[in-house]
């Protein structure tokens, strides 16, 4: 029981840099002296000290560190990557304990780091709030164990189920609604859109009404008809061009040349590829209903305005016989969430 109260603490930690690790994970770290807390840490940025260093480095009294347990939230790294393994630090330190999360998929780690930890002598309990910790990190297992990204699709639609009025960009959701949006933007990695969306809305697909990191930009222009004074080729974010025609870097725009057959797998290589971890599908009905038939999604979110009929317009996606896990309302916007199975 202790154990999982430290690994919950731990996943709160690894929470504050949820959309600032990519393409690490999100871990947090902590270090416990007869039940007490003496340390404590986390991932902030990639590049940047893993967590367990982190926590290490709070310890004011660093000669207790050989009775303590350090609690870890995913499997700590055993390979030099712009920080040297913390699985060497801990064994190095010598830990009394070592507690674990969740166990890293990631061909790097995979039982190495809790392998070299357990041949040091020190005790080893993994599988602690296990599924927690899966799911803290379901962008990372989800790109590592399918090699494509994690799947969001979102839309807005009235209540007599259309995404905009006469087939002419609508605004449908309201300030609260918008500014969960643009919190979902900050988090993810990634955000896209095609054609028709670019060319109709113009939009800039940044991190507005919150703080946080603009995701990279995808845009699907097979044939490359949106304009390149369109807001989503500005200098406020990177932007990947997904077309047939031409595979170059021009400074923060990178084209990437697939073919239209077979398109949603080649779209997942290619972004495999780039290193994308997470993606929000925020294009229109013929883009997100795409995935949906291809059963290539892990959640889809459905803001829905209660007291808008557009009477005539495009129709929203249908997602078939899947009930919403969570709902809220943001006054007369209601949002459904859905998983995946």
């Amino acid at each position: 029981m202790e154990d999982e109260v430290f690994i919950k603490r731990g996943i709160e930690l690894a929470q504050k840099a949820i959309g600032k690790t990519y393409p690490n994970p999100l871990v947090g770290s902590v270090i416990v002296h007869n039940g007490n807390i003496i340390g404590e840490g986390y991932h902030r940025k990639a590049g940047e000290n893993h967590a367990e260093i982190n926590a290490i480095e709070s310890v004011e009294n660093k000669s207790l560190i050989p009775e303590s347990t350090i609690y870890v939230t995913l499997e700590p790294c055993a390979h030099y990557g712009k920080t040297p393994p913390c699985a060497l630090k801990i064994k190095e330190l010598g830990f009394r304990k070592v507690v674990i999360g969740a166990m890293d998929s990631h061909d790097k780690v995979n039982g190495k780091g809790k392998k070299i930890i357990q041949d040091a002598g020190i005790e080893v309990v993994s599988g602690v709030l296990e599924k927690e910790c899966i799911e803290l990190n379901k962008r990372f297992f989800t790109y590592h164990e399918k090699k494509r990204p994690y799947i969001i699709l979102k839309w807005a639609q009235s209540a007599d189920g259309l995404l905009d009025k006469d087939f002419q960009p609508t605004s449908i959701s309201n300030p609260l609604a918008n500014q969960f949006v643009h919190q979902l933007r900050a988090d993810e990695h990634a955000i896209l859109v095609g054609t028709q969306t670019a060319l109709n809305d113009n939009p800039a697909l940044t991190v507005r009404n919150v703080e946080g990191v603009n995701p990279v930009r995808i845009l699907i222009d097979f044939d490359l008809k949106v304009p390149y004074d369109f807001n989503i080729y500005n200098r406020e974010a990177k932007t990947i061009v997904i077309n047939s025609v031409k595979e170059e870097i021009q400074e923060h725009i990178h084209f990437i040349k697939i073919k239209k057959e077979n398109f949603l797998q080649e779209l997942m290589d290619a972004l495999y590829k780039a290193q994308i971890q997470s993606v929000i599908i925020e294009g229109g009905r013929f883009t997100l209903q795409q995935f949906i038939n291809g059963n290539l999604w892990d959640e889809a979110i459905v803001i829905r305005n209660e007291n808008l009929n557009l009477e005539n317009g495009t129709k929203a996606p249908v997602l078939l016989d899947i009930q919403p896990f969570k709902k809220e309302n943001f006054r007369d916007n209601s949002l459904a969430f859905y998983k995946n199975k």
